[in-house]
């Protein structure tokens, strides 16, 4: 059977000041469509597989915030983690507990916050990927057939398989932009997503093989998975486990990763900037998420606003305008990588209570 894991545990500290502790961009409605990223992530993997069968990896301080933007969701179908250990432990985590269900599901791990737009080609790739999976000893990964030389994704270098299922022959961190044009020129690399598909029996034998120390602690105690036990063995185990991601940990040391070129009109909504992107523009390519707004002579911005507010904004050209309420953000387009370490300097000056 097959079976979702949709990891919602991180704090988007790129869209700061609307991301924000108690509520990362994973619950906003970022897009203006109505619904939470979360919420649009579900809605799409519905198309795959039963509700039933979707599971949400979080922090465990979020599990309300999941039960209420997704009711239909029973209590053991909402991970918890109790600590933010990145990617590897809270894949093994939730392999292990779906092992625990059934031995031989098939699992996709996807990030909640990431647009895809072109939604039926997405699911096409989703159910090959599967249908692969549950047949080989694999370990897949969607890779976006790049657009641009962009220097904000990692890439995946590939060979030519069979039936579009191309093995992977190394993963390459975010490249200069020199570096990422002779990438996409060459034709040979793929954008990294990080959505990956495989069996369970296989990803646990590559941390059985790879990454033994996180499989020893989360496996000491099978038992407890999908009881009333689970949540104090992992809140005791799960700290204990190295910090590390699943592309470290598994992806750059197995010899049996493939990857699926996609044209899916993906972005993984990562900064302002890609949202700006992404969303309808004026006539000034402005993206205005507002009900009240005037302006003159601006031009390649992001604005937005609270409800009901109005902002008068004259001469800005590539600029950041975010209005939270009690944090307002005016930035340079261009820099905005440097938003996340504003963020950190606030906390540093002024504590957490603006973020």
């Amino acid at each position: 059977m097959n079976y979702i894991a949709i990891m919602a545990g991180g704090v988007g500290s790129r869209f700061w000041p609307a991301s924000r502790e108690d509520k990362p961009k994973q619950f906003l409605d970022i897009t203006g469509s109505g619904q939470s990223l979360l919420q649009m992530t579900v809605e799409r993997f519905k198309k795959i597989v039963p509700v039933e069968n979707i599971f949400i990896v979080t922090n465990k301080k979020y599990k309300d915030l999941v039960k209420e933007q997704l009711p239909e969701l029973t209590d053991n179908q909402i991970i918890g983690e109790p600590s933010r250990n990145n990617t590897a432990p809270c894949v093994a985590y939730t392999a292990l507990k779906l092992a625990s269900l059934d031995p031989n599901a098939n699992m996709v791990v996807a990030p909640s916050d990431h647009l895809i737009l072109k939604e039926d080609a997405f699911l096409k790739q989703i159910q090959k990927a599967l249908d692969f999976a549950s047949k080989n000893d694999a370990l897949l990964t969607l890779g976006i057939k790049p657009t641009r030389p962009d220097t904000g994704y990692g890439y995946i270098h590939f060979d030519e398989g069979k039936n579009g299922i191309n093995p992977v022959k190394s993963f390459k961190e975010k490249p200069d932009l020199a570096k990422a044009k002779e990438y996409v020129d060459s034709g040979d690399y793929l954008w990294n997503a990080g959505i990956f598909i495989w069996s369970v029996k296989s990803v646990l034998k590559a941390f059985e093989n790879h990454a033994n120390e996180i499989h020893k602690i989360l496996s000491s105690s099978m038992d407890v998975y999908n009881t009333p036990d689970e949540q104090a063995f992992i809140d005791d185990m799960y700290p204990t486990t190295p910090r590390i991601s699943i592309d470290y940990a598994i992806m750059e040391k197995a010899n049996n990763v493939f990857t699926l070129p996609s044209d899916i009109g993906w972005s993984d909504l990562g900064t302002w900037g890609s949202l700006h992107a992404e969303s309808v523009k004026d006539e000034n390519n402005n993206a205005i998420l507002a009900e009240k707004v005037v302006l003159s002579e601006t031009r390649n911005s992001m604005i937005r606003l609270p409800k009901g507010k109005l902002a008068v904004i004259k001469g800005l050209d590539d600029y950041i305008v975010i209005d939270e309420g009690d944090v307002l953000l005016i930035y340079p387009k261009s820099e905005e990588q440097e938003i996340k370490k504003v963020r950190k300097e606030i906390e540093n000056e002024l504590g957490d209570d603006f973020l």
